[in-house]
């Protein structure tokens, strides 16, 4: 098969890592890629927001499958535009895509499916949203109902920083994605990421992984894309796995099929371990970045065969089997990421820090110079690795960066310390 893969980020070096090791790849082409995934496919010049070109570029070089990694062109409809002109694309359509666009239209099925998740309501003003607030209290929870790069939820410890960050909703700050804002409840207990690829009909289950989202050690600091991840997520229980699929899931994929918008791809939920059970934070429409890393190196099946199974409809006769060995990945980010950092500093070390067999460096923001790789973005590497345990796989990816020599970057010590706790406790 000829495939395109669209996007540019860590989770798309992963997935072309994976897809490049198909026995059904033929042609592997990436838009617009980096250097990482240019090791792996030819990099193409293609800009995926104009889908008049991307679906002219599939007719001309004979395109048999589109892989759609990031969010935005799935909720800008690209899938659709594809789908349109006869060519077999992975993702959601437009329609479908409104589960992670619009965290109110995800809230308001979660209400009307009997979903568990966090108490909300949805505001188009900041005095109704402040009052709201303030009559509820800290902490909570303030979300940009739209896509904002992944940094439009702010989860508020003080009614200040609430009211704070419902202003700068409505102010603008987060563009048309802040046009409404949801309220909601803080909920408490254990992150865990769940993910299920679906055909429309079936959702079959991948595995569970766990990130790390503050830029400190410790949990601390402020949010970032994610600094870290880890497979399989021990606070999953094969319990926990069945009562997701049952309670939130299947529920949604059964929702979304009754109101004509049939969900196709990867089904990517962010749940709080309660003490009630797993409750549903939000819905992603793609792999998480840096989860995608860390499952791509834990699948044993073949992912192209379980993307066609999901468009062609045929995932009830499918099965997802996974590697018993844990994965690990460590984000590497520019000094000053999340806030101000500078671009173009030079990565040293890459090819001495990738000569282990279980690791692999996946580029995230990257560009190349000559024979230089340079930084280019916030998260700019995600050096990743297996092991039997989790520990064993946390020593081998901090092995790896010790051997790159990048002094203008960082990365948090501490990836996997909630599981390794646990390895220890036995």
């Amino acid at each position: 098969m000829n495939i395109l893969l669209i996007g540019s980020g860590g989770r798309e070096h992963a997935l072309a890592w994976a897809i490049a090791n198909s026995p059904l790849t033929d042609n592997l082409f990436a838009a617009p890629g980096n250097p990482g995934i240019a090791e792996e496919a030819e990099v193409v010049r293609l800009d995926p927001t104009d889908h008049g070109a991307v679906v002219d570029f599939c007719r001309n070089m004979e395109i048999d499958l589109v892989v759609i990694g990031p969010e935005a062109p799935l909720v800008e409809g690209l899938a659709d535009d594809l789908a349109a002109a006869g060519i077999k694309a992975f993702g959601p359509g437009k329609a479908a895509s409104r589960l992670e666009g619009s965290k109110g239209f995800t809230k308001d099925l979660c209400a009307r499916a009997n979903i568990p998740t966090a108490a909300y309501r949805r505001f188009s003003d900041a005095a109704s949203a402040r009052d709201y607030a303030k009559a509820k209290g800290a902490p909570i929870v303030v979300k940009a109902d739209g896509l904002a790069a992944g940094k439009g939820v702010t989860v508020a410890s003080t009614l200040e920083e609430a009211l704070q960050a419902i202003d700068d909703c409505f102010s603008g700050e987060f563009g048309a994605a802040g046009a409404e804002v949801v309220v909601e409840e803080c909920l408490s207990g254990e992150e865990a990421s769940f993910f299920a690829i679906c055909d429309g009909r079936t959702a079959l289950a991948l595995t569970t992984a766990q990130d790390h989202k503050r830029a400190f050690d410790g949990d601390e600091g402020p949010n970032t894309g994610g600094m870290g991840a880890y497979s399989p997520a021990p606070v999953m229980s094969d319990a926990l796995v069945e009562q997701t699929m049952r309670e939130i899931i299947e529920p949604t994929v059964r929702t979304m099929a009754a109101d004509g918008a049939p969900f196709k791809g990867i089904l990517y939920a962010g749940l709080m371990i309660t003490d009630e059970g797993p409750k549903l934070i939000e819905y992603n429409i793609r792999f998480g970045d840096p989860e995608c890393q860390v499952l791509m190196m834990r699948l044993k099946d073949d992912i192209v065969a379980l993307m066609l199974g999901a468009i062609d409809g045929t995932l009830d006769k499918m099965s997802a089997r996974w590697h018993s060995d844990a994965a690990l990945t460590v984000v590497m980010a520019a000094k000053g990421y999340p806030g101000t950092y500078e671009k173009g500093s030079e990565i040293k070390g890459l090819d001495e820090a990738g000569l282990d067999d279980d690791v692999e460096i996946f580029h995230a923001g990257t560009k190349r110079d000559g024979d230089r790789i340079l930084a280019n973005g916030g998260r700019v590497l995600n050096v990743t690795a297996i092991g039997k345990t989790v520990s064993e796989a946390r020593d081998r990816a901090y092995a790896a960066i010790g051997k790159i020599d990048w002094p203008e970057g960082f990365c948090r010590s501490d990836i996997g310390w909630r599981a390794i706790e646990r390895e220890r406790q036995g």
